[in-house]
């Protein structure tokens, strides 16, 4: 990953420091059940637990001339150990160690995902609160539809968040496996019972079945739930940045003193940040396509997976935690201008109010076809200019002014709003001071 889109938490689950650390982590352990179960001295462990460490450099070294890193590692930790290093990775193969580890540092990754997530969805309920009855235009395919507040737009926005927060945790437990079970999973070499002490003080679960490998369906699910929480936050972010056009102005993400928006034109702030979180959606949903590719192994393993998830795992972590971060920065200085979604809303000159107006001509006995083509007749002549949508009903006599008066009225699109709010687990509580009435 580029330094531009890495936060310092997943720098350090991913550097090339904790994965060695992981792997000798894997390895004493292994060792030590080996020792309570009498396969290899227990002076030798004790001496293996004292002297085990490693140096990245001298593992690049050696790497260098044996092209194997995990060669490379256990000569590197054997030469600070000495004569008991020949107990270490007894019985292991490769992809017990790496695949175990790798599973240990993807559950790491993903709390800190998970925590991104709720801190995102508690933001949006406090959102959700404040503009719970401040009225906005609705757009549907990009064109006014009804009112809505933009309270009930960011509650949809929470709940979705909640269903990513359900999805990333099914996905971590299903990543948070391990297997020291040999070269095709038959345990040939060492019993189930160095497994599951292994993987027990690693907070991992045994795989029930293995190959050479843990089955890569498992980091199929973790990147898809990824690429789904990157999706989301694209929705979120496509909103503002759209509610932020001249024209509409109804949301402006942050802009901070002393910033520029462009080169050239010294008046503009454009959604930089909306726009980059757009941009990495599409990076997060690439790499789930790759681990998909990733799913079929020759046999019992290759290793094509292998270079691609050096890629991929590291990456979709990393870009989804900055993204996170990154939209939690836009909701913490949203700038919400409830006076331009008020201005937006009567623009059509109630045209919003078609709905209505029509089920008001229904219930006066008008078969639906007619009251439909009174509605629509007023609506598609206001539309070109030849009136006022409220006067080209009245003309019509249909409906009297006070029943115009019911139709146009805001007061039904918002009365369940706080039912919304609470089937969303929104509590209703009173919104701050200051806030939009």
């Amino acid at each position: 990953m580029i330094e531009r889109y890495t936060l310092p938490e997943m720098k350090a689950i991913w550097s090339a420091e904790n994965k060695f650390r992981k792997w000798l982590d894997v390895e004493i352990y292994a060792c030590e059940a080996m020792a309570a179960l009498n396969l290899i001295p227990r002076e030798a462990f004790e001496q293996i637990k004292e002297r085990a460490r490693f140096d990245v450099k001298r593992i690049e070294e050696i790497e260098a001339v044996v092209n194997h890193d995990v060669i490379a590692f256990l000569t590197c930790v054997g030469e600070y150990v000495g004569e008991a290093a020949r107990y270490i990775h007894l019985g292991l193969t490769s992809s017990d160690v790496m695949d175990t580890a790798l599973a240990s540092l993807a559950a790491e990754a993903f709390d800190h995902v998970i925590g991104g997530t709720r801190s995102l969805r508690e933001t949006l309920a406090r959102e959700a609160v404040e503009w719970r009855h401040a009225p906005m235009m609705g757009r549907t395919h990009g064109v006014h539809a009804e009112p809505i507040t933009f309270g009930v737009k960011v509650a949809l926005w929470h709940v979705e968040l909640g269903r990513a927060v359900r999805r990333l945790q099914a996905a971590r437990e299903a990543v948070r496996v391990g297997k020291l079970s040999g070269e095709v999973g038959t345990f040939a070499h060492l019993p189930p019972e160095i497994e599951a002490e292994v993987c027990a003080r690693l907070g991992l679960e045994p795989d029930p079945v293995s190959s050479q490998v843990v089955s890569r369906d498992r980091h199929a699910e973790y990147l898809a739930a990824l690429a789904v929480l990157a999706g989301t936050i694209e929705k979120i972010a496509t909103e503002i940045r759209s509610l932020q056009r001249t024209e509409i102005r109804e949301l402006e993400e942050p802009f901070a003193p002393g910033q520029t928006g462009s080169s050239a034109m010294p008046h503009k702030r454009n959604p930089i940040l909306c726009e980059r979180l757009v941009g990495l959606a599409r990076t997060i949903r690439a790499a789930a396509q790759v681990a998909f590719e990733n799913q079929a192994l020759w046999g019992e393993r290759d290793i094509s997976h292998s270079s691609a998830e050096r890629l991929i795992l590291p990456q979709a972590t990393t870009l989804a935690h900055y993204m996170l971060r990154t939209l939690q920065r836009v909701l913490d200085g949203l700038r919400v201008d409830a006076e331009a979604m008020r201005r937006n809303l009567e623009r059509g000159g109630g045209l919003v109010f078609s709905h209505r107006v029509l089920l008001a001509l229904v219930d006066k006995g008008l078969a639906r076809d007619e009251a439909y083509r009174i509605v629509q007749d007023a609506a598609m002549a206001a539309l070109d200019g030849r009136g006022a949508f409220r006067d080209l009903l009245a003309a019509t006599g249909a409906l009297s002014a006070a029943e115009l008066d019911a139709c146009f009225d805001l007061a039904p699109y918002l009365r369940h709003v706080d039912a919304i709010l609470e089937r969303a687990g929104i509590p209703r509580v009173p919104a701050p001071s200051g806030s939009a009435p």
